[in-house]
C-alpha cells in the first residue's frame, strides 16, 4: 500500500479508528511537524481536540539519522540503551545532544503551544509513519507524565520490529500497514512534501 499523501492517510487511519474513539475524553496529540496534517484530519473527523507535540530525535554520533534517543521540549526524554551500548556512544554526547535537542523542541513548542490538559484523557498520538519508534515512545512516556489514562498510537505505517519493540508502551497501536523492510517513511508516500512551521500554523487555525 503506498498513499498518495498525508491527507489520504489520514483519513484512512481517521476511518481504522472508529470503533475506538467513542464517547468523549479524547485527545489527538500530533508529533511535529509531520504528524500535524494526520493528526488534524482525526481531530476534524471525531471533533476532539487537537494538541501538537514538539518531539525531537536524537541521532548517532556517525549517523544523525539512526535515532538512538528522542527528547520533548520539557525535557522529557527516552533512549534506546541497548543501541547506545551497542555503538558505544559516551555520555557526554548524549549530554550534549541532549541539551541541543531539548531546545530546539522548546522553540518549536513555544510558537505552537497550547493548554490542553491531558489529565485523565485517552490520548491519541499520531504520526506519519513509525521507523524506529524512539519520538513515539518519549511522547508517550510525556503524555503519561501528564496524567492520560490511555495511550493510543496511531499510524498509517510501521516497521514490523518496530512495532513488536514498541508496542509495550501503549495501551493500543494501530497501523494500516505493517512491513519488513522500513527505510524512510517517504517510502510509503506518492507525494511526501516537507512541512514547514506555517504549514503547522494554518492546520492549527
Amino acid at each position: 500500500m503506498m498513499f498518495k499523501d498525508r491527507q489520504e492517510a489520514g483519513e484512512l487511519l481517521a476511518q481504522k479508528l472508529r470503533k475506538i474513539i467513542k464517547g468523549e475524553d479524547f485527545v489527538t496529540v500530533t508529533l511535529l511537524r509531520g504528524g500535524i496534517v494526520l493528526g488534524k484530519r482525526i481531530s476534524d473527523y471525531y471533533g476532539i481536540p487537537l494538541l501538537p507535540l514538539s518531539v525531537k530525535k536524537i541521532g548517532a554520533p556517525l549517523n544523525p539519522e539512526l535515532a538512538i534517543g528522542a527528547v520533548t521540549f520539557d525535557k522529557t526524554s527516552y533512549f534506546d540503551k541497548d543501541l547506545i551500548g551497542h555503538l558505544r556512544v559516551d555520555e557526554d554526547y548524549i549530554e550534549r545532544l541532549l541539551e541541543i535537542k531539548s531546545k530546539e523542541a522548546l522553540m518549536l513548542h513555544q510558537q505552537f503551544k497550547d493548554k490542553i490538559s491531558l489529565k485523565d484523557k485517552k490520548v491519541i498520538i499520531v504520526d506519519d509513519g513509525i521507523a524506529t519508534g524512539t519520538t513515539a515512545i518519549c511522547a508517550s512516556i510525556y503524555t503519561r507524565k501528564q496524567g492520560a489514562k490511555r495511550i493510543i498510537l496511531a499510524t498509517p505505517v510501521i516497521g514490523k520490529d518496530t512495532f513488536t519493540n514498541i508496542k509495550k508502551y501503549f495501551d493500543r497501536v494501530v497501523f494500516l500497514k505493517i512491513v519488513d523492510n522500513f527505510m524512510s517513511v517517504s517510502q510509503f508516500y506518492k507525494n511526501f512534501p516537507q512541512i514547514t512551521d506555517r504549514d503547522v500554523l494554518n492546520f492549527l487555525l
